[in-house]
């Protein structure tokens, strides 16, 4: 009864940080940190590093590792066969049962996994026989770690030219290249109504991106063109306009970026996968070896890149010049308030996805990632981050129908579609996205 009262908290908890991470990263892009006073909007500079950025999740990822040594104090001087381990319940076993529970080769029993509460399994390797994955197979994980960079870098690049709402649904294009790189790489199947569903899912991606062009991020554009009806001449107007502007190309682009990201995140997925299936790691501390990886491999990229471009009259004030980004973090509070929190939001969102990935269906995680996405555009309406467009609702509403259709959470509309068996699933370990 007690885990089952943790799921909801566990839920609410995954749904504010996944939420948090959005707004904050994007309000942090909305801080001003040069000429501040200035009469014409195009000559502000706002924060804009995307790469530091980029660092700031891999610290979130690895700050996993407290949990993970907290964890480890706790089992070794505090509970020692705690019912905490075992999900909050024991189950008594009768004098005459003779049953003893099956146990691997490291004496640990093997339902462990199963019998742990939420809070507790991103902290339990699976009881099978994979190979423990220790020694130099933990360097494996920089692979993922390396498309990850690749991945949220571009996100980031992205955000700062359109909407957090829309950045979020674009972010839905991920289930296409999941599902085409399972089907190449691990060998999946897709039966007809799925690829219909992923056309669907490209479809509400291109309407989503379309309706930020028609009306800009008001953040970027103080006046943006809205259209003045909804009639078909109005909207033919408002694209011809829209798409004339410096705002409506910016929005464009950063369209393509978040959507081209979504690549390298479903190629890190994969490889994730390929990883897990061969190796045995308790999901926490995949997530902070990929931090720690990932942070290295962006830190010795970032003196690069400085060196290289950030340093030189061209690269002065960019997204790769170092020196000021750090000025700007340390003498803005509103910034280094911020990138804390991002992480603190990371680590968390993190944690309280793997704690319910294997406790919930997949229809509650859809539920979830929409449930998300409908409360970033709700907070972004309300701070006046952006306007109102019905067409992006047109938009997210066949992002969701596509996904629930791929995920088999929706019937498909004709009979012959419908499977005469069970699906296999196209990512076994069950990953999430880790922003």
């Amino acid at each position: 009864m007690a885990t089952k009262a943790v799921v909801p908290f566990l839920i609410a908890m995954m749904l504010l940080t996944g939420v948090c991470n959005t707004l904050l990263t994007k309000y942090q892009d909305l801080q001003c940190v040069r000429n501040c006073d200035s009469t014409h909007p195009e000559k502000i500079k706002r924060f804009s590093q995307p790469v530091i950025q980029t660092a700031q999740m891999f610290i979130g990822e690895s700050g996993c590792w407290l949990v993970i040594a907290a964890f480890t104090l706790y089992r070794r001087f505090f509970a020692k066969d705690a019912p905490l381990l075992h999900g909050g319940y024991e189950q008594v076993r009768s004098d005459d049962s003779t049953e003893v529970d099956a146990t691997d080769e490291l004496g640990r029993p093997s339902s462990t996994h199963e019998e742990a509460g939420p809070a507790i399994k991103p902290l339990i390797p699976n009881a099978d026989e994979r190979i423990p994955l220790v020694g130099w197979r933990i360097f494996l994980l920089a692979m993922p770690a390396c498309c990850d960079i690749a991945g949220t870098t571009l996100m980031n690049v992205g955000l700062l030219f359109v909407a957090a709402s829309i950045y979020q649904m674009t972010r839905g294009a991920l289930i296409l290249f999941v599902g085409l790189f399972s089907v190449i790489f691990l060998h999946r199947k897709i039966y007809l109504y799925q690829w219909s569903a992923l056309f669907i899912v490209v479809a509400g991606v291109a309407i989503v991106g379309l309706a930020g062009a028609i009306a800009p991020n008001p953040q970027s554009q103080p006046k943006p063109p809205v259209p003045p009806g909804t009639s078909l001449l109005a909207i033919r107007d408002a694209v011809k306009s829209a798409t004339n502007s410096s705002g409506a190309l910016q929005t464009i682009a950063g369209v393509l970026m978040i959507a081209g990201a979504q690549i390298f995140t479903a190629t890190q997925f994969v490889l994730e996968e390929w990883i897990l299936e061969q190796y045995d790691l308790e999901p926490l501390k995949v997530v902070g070896w990929e931090g720690v990886f990932g942070f290295l491999v962006t830190f010795v990229g970032m003196i690069i890149l400085h060196l290289a471009i950030g340093r030189t009259d061209a690269g002065r004030y960019g997204y790769f010049d170092m020196q000021e980004g750090w000025r700007e973090i340390t003498h803005y509070r509103s910034i280094a308030v911020t990138s804390v929190l991002i992480m603190i939001s990371i680590g968390g969102f993190n944690f309280f996805g793997l704690s319910i990935t294997k406790s919930v269906s997949a229809t509650a995680r859809s539920i979830i990632d929409t449930c998300r996405t409908l409360f970033i555009w709700i907070v972004s309406l309300g701070l006046g981050w952006e306007t109102f467009k019905w067409l992006q609702i047109v938009g997210f509403a066949l992002l969701v129908y596509g996904t629930f259709l791929f995920n088999d959470i929706v019937r498909p509309p004709l009979k012959a579609c419908i499977k005469r068996q069970k699906p296999e699933r196209l990512l076994q370990e069950e990953p999430i996205e880790h922003m």
